[in-house]
């Protein structure tokens, strides 16, 4: 924009004045800057927006991730928790077993021990009613009912 004359002395006057014409326009350098800085608002505006996002997407990665590793861990937490439910469990039914077992032959050995005590007449009338067991077992409960009644009776009487 500068104008140049053969001269030496000529062009650096003309190069001085348009410098001190350039300086003097302080709207256009305003306006220069103003550009300048939105042009740089913008890149960084840009700059920011794509950090934003690169670390929400790397947040929602590691999220993820964690969210599987968490599953994974809860899996095999509910795999060994029943493995140890299931071998509690056999322990438990063997021991139960066990004592059934224990009980019964206890209980075998008891009858038989009482059944020399019992005279024949009573043995006789015990394999009656375990071969009629169904009367017997009505005619008891008609007994026990019976009883309580008898019993409620009475607790009534003594409270007049």
């Amino acid at each position: 924009m500068t104008k140049r004359t053969a001269h030496g002395t000529g062009a650096r006057i003309i190069d001085s004045a348009g410098s001190l014409a350039a300086k003097a326009d302080l709207k256009g350098r305003t306006q220069a800057r103003a550009a300048d800085l939105k042009d740089k608002a913008g890149a960084l505006t840009v700059q920011l927006r794509e950090g934003a996002a690169r670390a929400g997407h790397q947040a929602q990665d590691r999220a993820t991730k964690g969210g599987h590793t968490t599953q994974e861990q809860m899996a095999r937490a509910r795999h060994t928790l029943r493995e140890r439910a299931l071998r509690t469990g056999h322990a438990v039914q063997e021991r139960a077993g066990r004592a059934g077992h224990l009980a019964s032959d206890k209980a075998v050995e008891a009858g038989h021990a009482a059944e020399g005590r019992v005279p024949q007449s009573a043995r006789r009338a015990v394999r009656g009613a375990l071969r009629h067991a169904r009367p017997v077992l009505v005619a008891g409960a008609a007994l026990a009912v019976a009883g309580a009644v008898a019993v409620g009776a009475l607790r009534r009487g003594r409270r007049h």
